[in-house]
């Protein structure tokens, strides 16, 4: 097993490296792909055996969550930037402080996110001006899934670890095995015990408990410094603060990034037509299949440059980001694509009476579906910045370019229109400006990276 992890690790910072982020990207995508499917096995048996309400209410909590979850979230990314920068140096003392202090950490801020998000959920949701038809069940979803975010948050870690070490396939066969007991749990417990928005919440939690054992039962078997024991587990400050260093300003943009997509859902309930939020909601859940399919290349790129970084190798940097980009465009407009092409079939599969809820949805996914591979790029900037740690960098201009611009956007321009389009239009919009502002950022902080190894 040592020699497979080692082998593993070199293959990491040693070309060619097309063919290896292909087989890198391969399982991260389809472990994505299953993790969306606990949020649309929900709406779909919600869809089609309680009506399209379900659907609204689960649809109205997603930017919310995403929200008060991306902060934690973006910490996991900070833990596997250590652990990588640490593997590429082969600094096995390094890496396993990280292990041993993420685990608890993601315990720790699970238990935070449990009181906030059970106490408070109502609040949130009443603050965004969710409908009152839709308020209750909302309310109850969110209590429900917050008090089970705790297995939530240590298996995203867990699994940030595991693929900073080069094992992307785990995490994939831990999360098939989670995802067919949600769907199980799904049909049992709103088809035969006849619960609603409750029964969807309290299979993800049950389902999502079986992933986190499954990967820490992994990292406790390993051979290598990625090893986790249980009685080593505390948080070290240094490497807590390496952790947070890289990963609060991850999770900071990631928690902005909900905040400006929380306001677009405040806008879309403004409309307060429930034709609009049931459509617009499933068309935000398709949207994050594609979403998905890029985003695996950021965590790709993190990985890649993380390990590169830590051996000092900058000129592999570049090639890596160059093929990723790559690699995210043709991925991007052939989901995106494929998306908008079937949106009313797939559309259909969350609304059971479509109609105008469809066409809403469609006018949703013509300005998202259509350009949106230039969101996977933008994220696979964002991710190489932070592989190189320069965590803070893509968190400034997101704030400035995307998060800030959509808000500004609303309050201006869709407040003078008032319309769908005037809405929805804002996402290329700040997608484009967000690009220039990064590349510009990554230039720089290669170039010196660069410079800084040849003086020495």
């Amino acid at each position: 097993m040592l020699k497979r992890e080692k082998r593993l690790r070199q293959d990491l910072c040693q070309g060619p490296f097309l063919p290896k982020i292909i087989s890198y990207t391969i399982p991260i995508i389809l472990t994505s792909v299953l993790q969306l499917l606990f949020n649309a096995a929900d709406l779909m048996v919600l869809g089609q055996l309680k009506g399209n309400d379900n659907v609204g209410a689960v649809g109205a909590t997603s930017s919310l969550i995403n929200l008060l979850v991306s902060l934690f979230t973006g910490l996991s990314i900070g833990a596997g930037v250590c652990v990588a920068q640490g593997i590429g140096a082969r600094d096995d003392e390094r890496v396993s402080r990280a292990v041993h202090t993420a685990i608890p950490a993601a315990a720790i801020g699970g238990a935070v996110l449990t009181v906030v998000g059970v106490c408070l959920s109502r609040w949130f949701l009443e603050l965004m001006a969710t409908p009152a038809n839709l308020l209750g069940q909302a309310t109850l979803y969110m209590q429900i899934y917050f008090a089970g975010i705790i297995p939530i948050l240590v298996y995203n870690f867990g699994a940030a670890i595991l693929r900073s070490a080069g094992d992307t396939k785990s995490p994939l066969i831990y999360l098939s095995a989670a995802g067919v007991l949600n769907i199980l749990l799904n049909l049992f417990l709103v088809a035969v015990c006849d619960m609603a928005v409750d029964g969807v919440a309290l299979a993800t939690v049950i389902s999502q408990l079986l992933a986190c054992v499954l990967v820490l039962r992994k990292l406790m078997c390993r051979g290598d410094s990625c090893k986790l024991s249980l009685k080593k587990m505390r948080i070290d400050p240094r490497a807590l603060g390496r952790i947070v260093s890289i990963g609060l300003p991850a999770g900071i943009q990631g928690s902005l990034f909900s905040i400006s997509n929380v306001t677009i859902q405040s806008s879309v309930n403004s409309f307060n037509i429930e034709a609009i939020n049931n459509g617009c909601s499933a068309a935000s859940n398709i949207e994050g299949f594609v979403y998905m399919g890029m985003n695996a290349f950021q965590q790709t790129v993190t990985t890649f440059v993380g390990q590169n970084s830590g051996a000092r190798k900058y000129k592999n940097v570049g090639r890596v980001v160059g093929l990723t980009l790559a690699c995210v465009t043709v991925t991007g407009l052939i989901l995106g694509s494929a998306a908008r092409l079937f949106a009313p079939q797939l559309l259909s599969l969350y609304l059971k009476e479509g109609g105008e809820a469809i066409r809403y949805g469609i006018t949703r996914m013509n300005y998202v579906c259509s350009v949106y591979f230039l969101c996977g790029i933008m994220d696979v900037l964002s991710g190489s910045l932070r592989g190189m740690g320069a965590s803070t960098v893509p968190m400034v201009v997101s704030i400035l370019g995307a998060c800030g611009l959509r808000v500004l956007w609303v309050v201006t321009v869709f407040r003078q229109y008032q319309t769908l389009d005037s809405l929805f239009v804002v996402f290329p919009v700040s997608w484009i400006v967000t690009i220039l502002a990064l590349v510009v950022c990554f230039v720089i902080v290669w170039k010196k990276r660069i410079e800084a190894v040849g003086a020495q």
